[in-house]
């Protein structure tokens, strides 16, 4: 982005010392006063000024904002339009933030900051997810934006700290599956905790959550006497997971059935073991 958070510290340094300088005490204008007749730059750089020196980005917004309205079509309008989705961003506004990116993108598309905008956009969903008991309905749209700005921008260096966000952020959808799978399983309703634990083995493999996902399966397959999906899960953690303490776990509960971590039967388990293990997919 052409205003990155060092150009904008040293810019608003620069902005302080110049204030200092005309004898205002180093203090802008307040917000509350008409600012018609000033410049747009002056006004810019106000917004600048309370979103680095005073840690105020609600009045930053006001800023921008004035800048867009008095000085529409300008660049330093243009300019306005992204800091007001940055500093909506601080402020944690996020609903408003990705109104000002979106806008950013209808009117201009092809600015050098529009990778920019997008990446505002899919972090105004991404930075609302760090709770698993919440709706995950922000984690699937957090994914679609992170996915916009990796397929559409993709030699920026928004799309490479959108990659890692986009891994972050399945592992999150996956966790929200264990979560509910594991409370499922510790009431007794085995069933619906397979289905749960199934959804992260064949959707979410990649994620950190496989092996305890299998475990997890060795454990309510075993307790519903389906000892043939039990020893193929098991055998499936084995191979693929075998340091982990989860196999270790598994391995446990079959060998005290007097049971083996081998794949039998013809359940969705034992295609997954020949597809990942064997290389069997027909």
């Amino acid at each position: 982005m052409a205003f990155s958070k060092t150009r904008l510290v040293l810019m608003a340094v620069a902005v302080s010392l110049s204030l200092a300088a005309c004898g205002g005490g180093g203090t802008p204008a307040s917000k509350g006063e008409a600012l018609d007749n000033f410049t747009a730059e002056e006004i810019y750089k106000r917004g600048e000024y309370a979103l680095e020196n005073e840690r105020k980005p609600k009045d930053a917004v006001h800023y921008f904002s004035e800048v867009e309205r008095l000085y529409p079509y300008s660049e330093w309008a243009k300019r306005a339009l992204i800091m007001q989705a940055y500093s909506y961003h601080r402020a944690r506004q996020y609903e408003e933030a990705r109104g000002a990116a979106q806008r950013f993108l209808d009117n201009y598309p092809g600015d050098e900051d529009a990778a920019y905008a997008q990446y505002l956009l899919a972090l105004s969903y991404y930075d609302q997810i760090d709770d698993i008991g919440r709706d995950q309905g922000l984690t699937f749209q957090a994914l679609q934006g992170l996915r916009d700005v990796i397929e559409r921008y993709p030699d920026t260096e928004y799309a490479r700290s959108s990659v890692l966000k986009f891994d972050l952020a399945f592992d999150h959808l996956a966790a929200k599956e264990m979560e509910i799978g594991r409370y499922y399983l510790k009431r007794g309703h085995y069933t619906a905790a397979i289905n749960r634990f199934r959804v992260v083995v064949e959707e979410f493999q990649t994620t950190t959550h496989t092996p305890e996902a299998l475990m997890r399966l060795t454990e309510a397959y075993l307790a519903l006497g389906l000892t043939d999906e039990a020893q193929t899960a098991g055998a499936i953690l084995g191979h693929n997971f075998r340091s982990s303490p989860f196999y270790q776990d598994a391995y446990a509960q079959l060998r005290g059935r007097g049971l083996e971590a081998t794949a039998k039967g013809d359940s969705w388990l034992t295609q997954v073991y020949r597809q990942v293990i064997q290389g069997k997919w027909l």
